[in-house]
């Protein structure tokens, strides 16, 4: 299945912007989800907490943001979990609380504080494929247990009257794929959406995803379907659509190292074209978050920052100089210092 970014030098044609879907809603009983457009930020752990959903939602065009993926039992045993992942602002909204865990009576205790917190639905995690998560059977290592899963799912759904979504990959490998059973499973108990990594556990976030899989449980159910795995560009976005007819797309990774890719997206649906970020916006996006870092005050903002200057120089011309210094950095100040010093901007306090 060709994807545009595959080969840059002779890209395919394009399928039509128009494909994208606008909206699409996420229903349970009377409450309904509404996602416009029908793009969903990814959780993911140590990125998306609330200075960077704050950040993806100023710059425009997400349907739904997820906070990072929290355990289920930490957060019934310590309120000091909840604090740290799952606390978030008016202006973050809609948005999704994603868990994980595998014991059905804690989960449901869980999703029943996650509804108590004020959060627009509710995502229970099938995907991680990191091994101390898989170790304690949460995230991917619940795909060896589809009995189990029965169970969760409706401890779950019983416990909470928001709209109740899975985000989930394939299978452990492709010798033991069940993305169409699990699917089917999730609609049948209650499960009002699902979001497919087309990976399996074993690949990580290595090869390429499996678009097809996508298209399989699509036809397979009748629920809302988010596609994921692979959109580098909204290009990308339009091909996934045409090529499994999903409801809607999520990104994860992308995001993080261009946070710009949902207002591309939702211009490229509009206008059919889009704008690539500058230097200079480079340069304003960095300053801009890392300020923002420190004046919410969350724990790790120095680790936060070499982090992320990863992934934002990319597009900044000498930008390898300027991820040395801030790696070199010993203090928040010091990053900030050595930011302005390489644009030549006054920084924010």
């Amino acid at each position: 299945m060709h994807k545009f970014w595959d080969t840059p030098a002779l890209p395919a044609s394009p399928a039509p912007p128009s494909l994208l879907p606008g909206a699409v809603e996420v229903r349970h009983g009377s409450r309904s989800l509404r996602l416009a457009p029908a793009t969903v930020l990814a959780p993911m752990s140590g990125i998306t907490d609330t200075v960077f959903r704050r950040f993806i939602r100023d710059l425009g065009g997400c349907g739904l943001i997820m906070t990072e993926f929290t355990s289920g039992d930490g957060l019934v045993r310590s309120e000091t979990v909840a604090r740290r992942y799952l606390s978030f602002a008016e202006d973050e909204r809609p948005i999704a609380a994603q868990l994980f865990g595998s014991d059905p009576e804690v989960m449901a205790e869980a999703a029943a504080l996650v509804e108590k917190l004020g959060f627009d639905s509710i995502d229970l995690n099938l995907g991680c494929p990191a091994k101390k998560v898989v170790k304690c059977n949460g995230g991917s290592g619940l795909l060896r247990d589809l009995p189990l899963l029965g169970t969760l799912f409706a401890a779950i759904r019983s416990a909470v009257s928001l709209p109740f979504t899975v985000k989930f990959r394939a299978g452990w490998d492709e010798a033991h794929l069940v993305h169409v059973e699990l699917a089917q499973l999730a609609e049948a108990s209650g499960v009002n959406g699902l979001a497919l990594h087309a990976r399996t556990r074993e690949q990580g976030y290595s090869g390429q995803a499996r678009w097809e899989w996508i298209a399989e449980v699509k036809q397979a159910v009748r629920i809302p379907v988010f596609g994921n795995g692979d959109i580098r560009c909204p290009e990308d976005a339009a091909a996934m659509v045409a090529a499994t007819g999903c409801d809607g797309v999520m990104i994860g990774r992308t995001a993080a190292s261009n946070p710009w890719i949902f207002r591309q997206l939702e211009s490229y649906r509009l206008h059919g074209r889009y704008d690539h970020p500058t230097e200079a916006d480079r340069a304003a996006l960095i300053t801009d978050y890392f300020t923002r870092l420190l004046r919410q005050r969350l724990p790790g903002a120095l680790g936060k920052m070499k982090q992320f200057a990863a992934w934002f120089t990319h597009g900044v011309e000498d930008g390898a100089r300027l991820r040395k210094a801030v790696y070199e950095a010993r203090s928040e100040d010091e990053v900030m210092q050595r930011l302005e010093a390489f644009f030549a901007v006054p920084c924010a306090p």
